[in-house]
C-alpha cells in the first residue's frame, strides 16, 4: 500500500468563476480587510495594558486568522488548473466543469455542476469533483446508467445530458 508521502497532490481543478473568487478574496483580505485590523492593534496596543484589552486581544487573534486564509489562498491560487468550460470542445461525456442533468433512483431528475473543492456550494447545486456522486458520473455519457454506491445502498442513476456552460459563482 503506498504511503501517504509518496502520492501526487490531486490537482486543484477550478473553474474560471471559482478562480477570480478566491482572487477577489485574497485582494479583499490583503488589501482591506488586514490593513484595517493592524490600525486598530496599533491603536489599541497604544492604549496601555495589552493582557485585559479587548480590541487588541481580539485584534491579534483576527490577524492570525486573516495571515491563516491568506496562506491557503495563495497556496491554492498557486497550485489552481483553470479549466473553462465554454473552451471545451462540445462531447456527450462527463468532465470536470460539465453541468449534468440526472434522473435518480427514486425517479427525480436532478441537474448538478461538476466544480473544484473550493467551489462547492449545495443550494446552486455545485459538486466536488472528488465527490462519491461525481467520481461515478465522470466520464459517463448521455444515456449510460452508472451506481453510487452510497451508505444507504446502491442506487441506479441516469445521465440525461451533459453540457458545458459558463458556471457563476
Amino acid at each position: 500500500m503506498p504511503s501517504q508521502q509518496n502520492r501526487l497532490p490531486e490537482p486543484n481543478y477550478i473553474t474560471p468563476a471559482g478562480y477570480q473568487a478566491l482572487q477577489n478574496e485574497l485582494y479583499q483580505l490583503v488589501h482591506k480587510e488586514r490593513p484595517e485590523v493592524v490600525n486598530v492593534v496599533n491603536w489599541a496596543a497604544g492604549n496601555g495594558d495589552r493582557s485585559e484589552n479587548g480590541d487588541y486581544l481580539y485584534g491579534k487573534r483576527r490577524l492570525r486568522e486573516i495571515d491563516r486564509r491568506i496562506r491557503f489562498l495563495t497556496k491554492r491560487i498557486e497550485a489552481a488548473q483553470v479549466v473553462d468550460p465554454e473552451a471545451r470542445e462540445e462531447t456527450d461525456q462527463v468532465f470536470f466543469s460539465a453541468t449534468v442533468t440526472i434522473l435518480r433512483g427514486n425517479g427525480t431528475e436532478q441537474t448538478v455542476r461538476i466544480v473544484g473543492r473550493d467551489e462547492i456550494d449545495a443550494s446552486q447545486h455545485k459538486i466536488s469533483w472528488v465527490s462519491p456522486l461525481a467520481r461515478c458520473l465522470l466520464k459517463a455519457r448521455e444515456g449510460d446508467e452508472v451506481l453510487l454506491h452510497g451508505p444507504d445502498g446502491t442506487e441506479r442513476i441516469e445521465v440525461l445530458t451533459v453540457a458545458y456552460c459558463r458556471i457563476e459563482a
